[in-house]
């Protein structure tokens, strides 16, 4: 049974990655880190978790690597990199941050403002994107796992620019998600009283994922695709809903999603004409999608929702894990969603 280290378990994707490993039948739990909370219990910092019984939380630099066979770093971006060229070579990696995902070291030091410190990691870094990454990431040491915003879009639009079926030139991105996304860390405007009652954009002049949509959509389309992608925070904790406009046959549309979804565990297409819901995927590793035809002829609306913490970063985790240790890929993931 392969041991795994989880860096960053005091956050909420290193919480979400606890959860989904407490019942995971091939994998062990074998060291918790922590900065501000080495020392302590998981129990005493998710209360949620008491009933499992976990390592202490420690410092990185506290865990013997030797017995451990992959680290999930659910640390704050622009800390992995440093993180990460510590570790040892033969150490399997699974990010969640940010610091690996843009494959360009220029375009990393343009959206994130600082130059990328570990480039010879980047170069064997394989987007974390499972669906349409599958086989390179089975052999990948380092898997850089999505934005969950970015994963959202992107699964709506991937199969229609493979396909053909949309004008790469015309895609608007509009998307809502929970606050759970912008971390554990206290920040004023995140405050029940701040958030609550409304809703809003935010990153108004480009959301970092903006990056991540174009390296993808240029990728798939074989040109350069630049997108418009507005964000909106929402009074909830969890759930992501993209809503895509583009400009094609909204039948060609579905047919498409269906096509390149069909033997998908976890992704799931609706019936033509029906749209999704965050509810409906609230704490779970799948993706439900939408394709409704616009007003006007020739054009559509493609809608994708996720859970930002689980298919949207630690079940998305998870699922490379699997791949890289050579697991069933779903194990651990089938939990359906909660709900009401």
């Amino acid at each position: 049974m392969p041991n795994v280290a989880i860096l960053g378990a005091s956050g909420y994707t290193g919480a979400e990655l606890v959860r989904m490993l407490a019942t995971h039948p091939q994998m062990k739990i074998a060291a918790l880190s922590a900065d501000r909370k080495a020392g302590m219990s998981m129990a005493e910092v998710f209360p949620h978790l008491r009933h499992l019984n976990l390592p202490k939380l420690v410092k990185i630099d506290e865990i013997d690597f030797a017995s451990v066979d992959l680290a999930f770093c659910a640390l704050p971006h622009a800390t992995t990199q440093e993180v990460v060229s510590a570790l040892p070579r033969d150490l399997k990696i699974v990010d969640l941050s940010a610091d690996f995902r843009l494959r360009d070291p220029a375009a990393y030091a343009q959206w994130y403002g600082r130059e990328h410190s570990a480039l010879d990691l980047q170069q064997d870094a394989v987007y974390g994107l499972t669906e349409f990454y599958r086989d390179a990431i089975k052999g990948a040491r380092l898997v850089a796992g999505t934005g969950c915003n970015a994963a959202t879009g992107l699964y709506a639009v991937l199969p229609l620019l493979e396909a053909g079926v949309i004008d790469p030139d015309e895609i608007v991105i509009s998307l809502v998600t929970g606050v759970s996304g912008a971390g554990r860390s206290a920040k004023e405007n995140l405050l029940h009283a701040e958030v609550s009652e409304g809703t809003g954009p935010y990153a108004l002049t480009g959301h970092r994922h903006s990056a991540e949509f174009e390296q993808e959509f240029s990728k798939a389309a074989g040109r350069a695709v630049a997108c418009t992608f507005m964000p909106h925070l929402l009074p909830q904790n969890r759930g992501i809903l993209a809503s895509v406009y583009v400009k094609g046959d909204a039948v060609a549309i579905h047919a498409a999603l269906q096509d390149r979804y069909a033997r998908e565990p976890f992704l799931e297409v609706l019936p033509y004409g029906d749209a999704p819901a965050t509810r409906h995927v609230r704490g779970s590793n799948f993706c439900h999608l939408g394709v409704v035809a616009d007003r006007r002829e020739g054009r559509a609306i493609v809608f994708s929702t996720l859970d930002n913490l689980v298919k949207g970063a630690s079940g998305q985790a998870l699922q490379n894990a699997n791949l890289v240790l050579g697991l069933e890929e779903t194990a651990g993931l089938m939990q359906a969603p909660l709900f009401p």
